[in-house]
């Protein structure tokens, strides 16, 4: 009886040992394994990508022409050429009418001359093509990929992951089992 009891003392060590180990696989069972893909769709995302764009126009720009100063020179010299020309016509009282009034035509011939018409160019103002640099923000919308819908199917069951790249027709899965309680 002693044998047997040792024999049956060493087979319940071994036995229960066995479980043991049987527990600890199955506990770390990880393999792997493919599922079959049912579909793969892009998930896409607009972006806004505005960038500057510039382009020259040319613009009538309005010029004020710069007043020359008038001169008295030629109302000078015309006033006494003409009150010269005038005191020659005429006699008594009408001598000093007709160099009034030639003194008078001459200084404003004079100043004709002198200042080229000045009267006419003052306040004109002349125009002149400038180039303009006009800038302005556009949008510019870029589609871009951050993934793919997966949907793949694995014993019976359909489940959909997110992935970074498409996987193709199959798709390998890391299997991890472990009991429950």
């Amino acid at each position: 009886m002693r044998i047997n009891l040792k024999k049956t003392a060493i087979l319940s060590a071994t036995t229960a040992l066995l479980g043991l180990a049987g527990m600890s696989a199955a506990s770390a069972a990880d393999f792997e394994d493919f599922a079959r893909v049912i579909s793969v769709t892009p998930q896409v995302e607009q972006v806004n990508m505005p960038r500057q764009e510039c382009r020259t126009e040319y613009e009538n720009v309005q010029r004020q022409q710069p007043q020359r100063e008038r001169s008295a020179g030629g109302s000078i010299i015309g006033g006494i050429a003409g009150g010269l020309l005038g005191s020659q016509v005429g006699g008594g009282n009408g001598r000093i009418a007709a160099a009034a009034a030639g003194a008078l035509t001459g200084a404003i011939v004079g100043d004709r001359v002198d200042n080229g018409n000045n009267d006419s160019n003052r306040g004109q103002s002349t125009y002149e093509s400038q180039p303009v640099r006009r800038c302005a923000n556009v949008d510019r919308w870029e589609t871009r990929n951050n993934g793919y819908a997966v949907t793949y199917e694995y014993h019976n069951r359909t489940y959909t992951s997110i992935m970074p790249y498409d996987p193709g027709s199959r798709l390998k899965l890391h299997v991890s089992l472990t009991p429950r309680p």
